[in-house]
C-alpha cells in the first residue's frame, strides 16, 4: 500500500491520461472503422479496394511500427504541429479503425439481402439504405465484438508510453528513479487495468445475452 499511497498523484494522473487517450481512440476508431466498412461494402469497385486495401495494411502492421512513425517520422514531414499525445491518438485510431471496420462488416453481413434489395425497391440510395435499413439491424451482431476491439485497444494504450506519452504504462520509469519498488507498483497498474476493463467486459457480456443473434 506504501507504494501506491505515496504516489498516489501519480497513478491518478497517468490513468486519468491512459482514460482520455482511450476516450479519443475509441471514438475516432469508431467514426472512421463505420467509415472503412461502408467503403468495403460500397458499389463502387475503387471504394472496396481503398477500404480493402487499408484494412489489410494496417492489421498486418506492428502498432509500435504506427506509434513509431507518428512519434519520430511524422515531425519530419513538417505537416500540422501535434502533441505527442495527438499523434498518439492518431496513430491508435488509425490501426484500430481496421479492426472495427471488420467487426462493423462482418455485422452488415448478418442482415438479409432481401433488406437492401426491399430499401432499393422502395427508391433508397446505398447511403440511405446502409444508414437506415442495414446498420440498425446490424447492431445487435456488432456491438458484443466491437467491446472486444475496444478492450484491446484500452491495453493497447500503454505502448504510447515508449514514445514520450506518460499515461499508466510509464509509471514504472518513474517509480524506478524515485527508487520505489517497481514491481508492486506494476501489480498496481494491473489492477487498475482490471479495474478499468471490468466495466467493458461486463457490458459485453449484458448485450451477449441481450442481442444474441439466433442462428
Amino acid at each position: 500500500m506504501d507504494v501506491l499511497v505515496d504516489n498516489l498523484d501519480l497513478y491518478l494522473s497517468a490513468f486519468g491520461q491512459t482514460i482520455l487517450l482511450f476516450l479519443v481512440a475509441a471514438v475516432g476508431s469508431l467514426v472512421l472503422g463505420t467509415v472503412l466498412a461502408a467503403l468495403r461494402v460500397s458499389p463502387v469497385p475503387i471504394l472496396r479496394s481503398f477500404g480493402s486495401a487499408y484494412v489489410t495494411v494496417f492489421r498486418n502492421t506492428p502498432l509500435t511500427l504506427v506509434l513509431f512513425f507518428f512519434a519520430f517520422a511524422y515531425p519530419r514531414l513538417e505537416l500540422v504541429d501535434l502533441s505527442f499525445f495527438a499523434r498518439a491518438s492518431v496513430g491508435l485510431i488509425l490501426y484500430t479503425a481496421a479492426f472495427v471496420c471488420e467487426v462493423v462488416r462482418s455485422g452488415i453481413n448478418t442482415v438479409p439481402v432481401g433488406q437492401a434489395e426491399a430499401s432499393r425497391a422502395l427508391g433508397f440510395g446505398f447511403g440511405q439504405t446502409l444508414t437506415q435499413v442495414v446498420l440498425p439491424q446490424a447492431v445487435r451482431s456488432v456491438v458484443p465484438p466491437l467491446t472486444s476491439v475496444q478492450i484491446a485497444l484500452l491495453k493497447n494504450t500503454t505502448i504510447a508510453s515508449g514514445f514520450s506519452v506518460f499515461q499508466a504504462g510509464g509509471i514504472y520509469a518513474v517509480l524506478s528513479e524515485q527508487g520505489d519498488n517497481v514491481f508492486i507498483g506494476l501489480l498496481w497498474v494491473s489492477l487498475g487495468f482490471l479495474i478499468l476493463v471490468a466495466p467493458l467486459t461486463l457490458l459485453q457480456r449484458r448485450l451477449e445475452n441481450r442481442w444474441s443473434v439466433a442462428r
